[in-house]
């Protein structure tokens, strides 16, 4: 009888643990609200693991130092306001922010989404009108202004260690056709677009690319991604 007492309160342990740990993964992670200075220009990135900076310093996510660069040439941009959460797809990101609902208009709107439909194996196909939603709910975000949105193509995370027994012709073929989609979508949208996904695949042959985990890009990267999404971003905040 002590024995079945034991045993049910694992159980109810456990499922409480689990409960937990859902919750916490299903909370979006904001870094800051939007500001209340008129004279700040305003940032929400929106997207997974990639724009929240998994296993990398605050400072060393894209978006902060996206802020940093921007702000030593006086364009004087808030920190950004982040809806993201590692592991995230396009629908997790869709709830997220109807959850959240971040108050617009705002000067800039990023959006990078999409590895974690691929990982799961999901199809294009399922993958395209909710991109469309998203990317709508963006502009929509950016005062109806698609000029004010860009949008990352997704990274290729199949140079990584983490992927070493994968097919990682596969995964860059699947991470080739997503891509398709969303820089179709967004060009037709009259949005911008950035390709970052050439310089993921540096990290085949220069680890320093990689963050700790084996899995996730490195501040160093980041940095990458920041040289070539600066002209583009200097060029929608100088049409402001």
């Amino acid at each position: 009888m002590n024995k079945m007492i034991k045993i049910l309160i694992i159980i109810i342990m456990m499922t409480f643990l689990g409960g937990c740990r859902e919750d916490r993964e299903d909370m979006p992670i904001s870094v800051e609200t939007k500001t209340n200075d008129p004279e700040k220009k305003t940032f929400l990135a929106l997207g997974d693991s990639y724009t929240i900076g998994e296993s990398v310093d605050l400072n060393e996510r894209w978006p902060a130092q996206l802020v940093d660069s921007l702000n030593a040439r006086d364009f004087n941009v808030a920190r950004p306001h982040i809806i993201a959460v590692t592991g995230w797809t396009t629908n997790d990101l869709l709830n997220g922010i109807n959850r959240e609902k971040p108050q617009g208009p705002f000067d800039l709107v990023s959006l990078l989404i999409g590895v974690n439909n691929q990982y799961r194996g999901n199809s294009v196909e399922s993958y395209r009108p909710d991109f469309q939603q998203l990317l709508q709910q963006a502009i929509a975000l950016a005062g109806g202004d698609p000029r004010h949105v860009f949008v990352l193509s997704i990274p290729d995370w199949g140079v990584t260690p983490f992927a070493a027994y994968r097919d990682s012709q596969k995964i860059a073929q699947e991470i080739d056709a997503y891509n398709a989609a969303n820089r179709d979508e967004t060009l037709a949208a009259g949005a911008f677009y950035v390709d970052i996904t050439g310089i993921s695949r540096q990290a085949k042959t220069e680890p320093g690319l990689i963050a700790g985990d084996g899995l996730h890009p490195s501040g160093e990267m980041y940095r990458e991604w920041v040289k070539v999404l600066l002209p583009v971003v200097e060029k929608i905040l100088a049409k402001h």
